[in-house]
């Protein structure tokens, strides 16, 4: 039997890879789990019963595109948080999660080729693992662009060989970023849509964890591509409740843009798509109007800073975080290092070249951790100590 050979050549999936390198191994102390950017904040105590309260909506099929509660509810936070006013029938859909959605903007969006050649698709490296999928799926060729120490920890495509950017369909950027928590500012966002209004292209704006900050919230792409007057089209924005609001089982995600940005990817919805049930469309919307309980996360999430700032005071290359709840820890070695820490202690982090994309010592990972702050302030507080102590 014959299987497709487009996906022959990827690396197995971060998560699979880190159980395959330490199931083998005894843990050396209590488990404690640092991997997963899986939030472990309480979430709102009414939103079970908003789904109870809706619970007949379970013998329906949903609205595919989101209910018209759902998308104004959206469509208002956008304009609360990023001052920009979207028709919600137009330019706003809900999504199952921002997964599907990144990957299917892509399909639905990047074009078989550009200028009469293969497409290319711009991806900040280390990346979020859909991006890279996307790409492949639709045959256009991945870029990936070092997003390091050097370049502000965001990815420089302006400094891409104009060969590449006459192809480059499409630009996935994370702000703030997946692993580092480095903020693309007002000015890395007019450059980079200025960029794509140059050389035509999309930009796949994944601002998943842009409600958790030190100081000052993170400022969105679509504000920058308001402010400048381009094309409605240009930017693609994408969200979710599930750092935000520590609903990540919910699934509800958004997906914004231009009107023919939004009907295309409506329109391979119709044919693929899996929408949020209605019950819990209806506690979606909830969710997204209220921010009491998202100053409440944030606030948990700033002390938890401040702890790993405490902590790690005086580490050479430690790079305390602006936004997410991510800390990328310099290492020698990441596999080695993530080893070291399970058989000594339990501690499970993440090696940061599973996030990227590279072999050895050029994989921009290699050298990093990642450590996600989801436990509660004790228990990142006992954790990060005891990973000190083992590794530095």
């Amino acid at each position: 039997m014959k299987f497709p050979e487009r996906f022959a050549s990827l690396p197995p999936y971060a998560f699979p890879r880190l159980r395959a390198l330490l199931d083998p191994l005894a843990p050396g102390g209590d488990v404690v789990q640092l991997t997963i950017g899986e939030p472990k904040h309480k979430f709102p105590d009414w939103v079970t019963q908003v789904i109870m309260d809706n619970a007949a909506g379970f013998n329906n099929y949903p609205p595919n595109d989101g209910s018209d509660e759902l998308r104004g509810a959206i469509s208002d936070w956008i304009a609360g948080r990023y001052g920009v006013t979207l028709d919600p029938a137009t330019r706003v859909m809900a999504l199952n999660g921002t997964r599907e959605g990144l990957y299917n903007a892509a399909m639905a969006l990047c074009p078989e080729e550009k200028g009469g050649q293969k497409p290319v698709v711009l991806i900040p490296n280390p990346f979020y693992q859909v991006y890279m999928i996307g790409a492949i799926s639709v045959a256009a060729d991945p870029v990936f662009v070092p997003a390091t120490a050097a370049t502000g920890h965001l990815p420089d495509y302006a400094s891409l060989p104009d060969d590449v950017l006459n192809r480059t369909a499409v630009a996935y950027i994370c702000s703030p970023a997946n692993p580092q928590g480095a903020v693309a500012s007002r000015e890395y966002w007019a450059e980079l849509i200025q960029l794509a209004e140059k050389y035509d292209f999309k930009i796949f704006a994944d601002e998943c964890y842009s409600e958790i900050y030190r100081d000052v919230a993170p400022t969105g792409a679509l504000t920058v591509a308001d402010e400048l007057g381009c094309d409605p089209e240009r930017v693609v924005l994408f969200n979710s409740l599930s750092k935000r609001s520590n609903l990540p089982g919910l699934r509800s995600g958004l997906i914004a843009g231009g009107p023919e940005t939004i009907k295309q990817v409506k329109k391979l919805r119709a044919y693929s798509g899996a929408p949020l049930p209605s019950p819990l469309q209806a506690a979606a919307a909830k969710v997204w109007a209220d921010e009491d309980h998202v100053i409440a996360n944030r606030e948990m999430y700033q002390e938890k800073y401040r702890i790993a700032d405490e902590v790690f005071a005086g580490l050479n290359g430690y790079m305390a975080p602006e936004a997410g709840f991510f800390l990328w820890l310099p290492v020698e070695d990441g596999e080695a290092a993530t080893t070291k820490l399970w058989t000594e202690t339990g501690i499970k982090v993440l090696p940061g070249a599973y996030l990227a994309q590279g072999e050895g010592a050029e994989n921009p990972g290699h050298g990093f951790i990642r450590v996600a702050l989801v436990a509660d302030a004790d228990q990142t507080r006992s954790a990060l100590t005891t990973l000190r102590s083992c590794l530095y």
